[in-house]
């Protein structure tokens, strides 16, 4: 019994950041093609038109013991529908991957933190929540955006030494001397460019994060909704890219690394990575897999400074760490906040003489499309 209660804590741990380190991996990857001459918008619609493709049969067979009836159709999904299409595919993605063409994955890493305070602030501007300053969840969710949004600023406007600086003082010998699988650094880069690009992206995920709450609460089969927006993302982003990208040249993809990249982001974003977080948000609960975000920064770091030189900035490593730090401190006061508004509802319950406590319903795919 021991043995099989710490296999139930220990693998979900070991699978959700290895997950983290997979996405850094493509992140890192996706930076390669895009360095090597790849469109982004190019990358967005094919990536998330193979996967599409695959979660749409997927999404079914996940679904094959639910004998809820969903009906795309109806108006109210398809109005949810489009919008969470267009904010956390359309938006997200187009956004992100261009931010990364101008920066590189540490930075990814550092404005996703920003999630929990961009919804934090949304909350407030649709005065869905208030500042009661005597709650400990109120002050930490404050203080926790105040350290995000410094780390970003970190991030943004102090780069520092490299952590693995070059013997050779030439960026155009750097270049050639590292092998197209590794390529990394982009010179010259529009670091700041590709920050705000970055912290747009992560507001669009707040702003899809709100939708999808409701939207889950009224379609539990979260599966099938992922797929009905992936496909409507997908018809969006191929629309926009028509006109960004009218190079007829840069939509052929050569059977090379560029299409093994497309092949492998489309099956681990659309059905592993997305099937693993609703398995462990259902056996662990809805604050576990934002958890492990910051655990992207140990990846990149660790990427950055074993496999690249003149990559990785000592600025970078610090913005990021204390956007981890806010990160955590925001998601503490949302964890904080659930626990004061469950009390009295317990309370209420016992009075009544009900016994059983109802399941907190909240968004299985909390987060679950804030990686690039």
């Amino acid at each position: 019994m021991e043995v099989k209660v710490r296999r139930e804590e220990t693998a979900p741990f070991l699978v959700m950041v290895l997950m983290e380190g997979c996405t850094i991996a493509l992140t890192i990857m996706a930076k390669t093609a895009l360095t090597g001459g790849m469109s982004p918008f190019v990358f967005v619609v094919y990536t998330n038109a193979l996967g599409s493709f695959l979660l749409l049969p997927f999404s079914f067979l996940f679904h094959r013991h639910d004998r809820t009836q969903l009906s795309i159709f109806s108006r109210p999904l398809l109005v949810r529908v489009f919008f969470l299409g267009f904010t956390g595919i359309f938006m997200f993605q187009n956004l992100a991957f261009v931010g990364l063409s101008f920066s590189s994955p540490i930075v990814v890493c550092a404005m996703g933190l920003l999630i929990p305070s961009f919804s934090f602030l949304l909350s407030l501007l649709l005065r869905r929540s208030s500042l009661e300053w005597q709650n400990k969840s109120t002050r930490a969710k404050v203080i926790g955006s105040l350290i995000s949004i410094s780390g970003a600023i970190v991030e943004e406007f102090y780069k520092g030494p490299y952590i693995r600086p070059s013997s050779s003082s030439s960026p155009t010998e750097l270049l050639r001397s590292i092998p197209r699988l590794f390529v990394y650094y982009k010179i010259p880069d529009n670091w700041v460019l590709g920050g705000l690009f970055l912290a747009a992206a992560a507001f669009s995920v707040s702003i899809f994060n709100a939708i999808q709450m409701g939207t889950v609460q009224k379609y539990p089969q979260v599966m099938k909704v992922a797929s009905f927006y992936s496909i409507i993302g997908t018809l969006q982003c191929l629309t926009f890219s028509i006109f960004m990208e009218r190079d007829p040249s840069a939509w052929v993809i050569k059977p090379d690394f560029d299409l093994l990249l497309i092949i492998v982001t489309g099956i681990f974003g659309s059905v592993v990575r997305t099937s693993v977080q609703v398995k462990c948000t259902k056996m662990k609960g809805p604050f576990y897999v934002p958890l492990f975000k910051p655990f992207g920064i140990f990846w990149a770091a660790l990427f950055g400074t074993s496999f690249f030189v003149n990559s990785l900035h000592y600025g970078s490593v610090l913005g990021a760490a204390i956007g981890g730090v806010g990160y955590f401190t925001v998601t503490w006061g949302q964890m904080k906040e659930t626990e004061e508004n469950q009390i009295p509802k317990k309370e209420t319950k016992h009075v009544k003489g009900i016994h059983t406590d109802e399941e907190h319903k909240v968004p299985l795919l909390h987060e679950e499309d804030s990686h690039v």
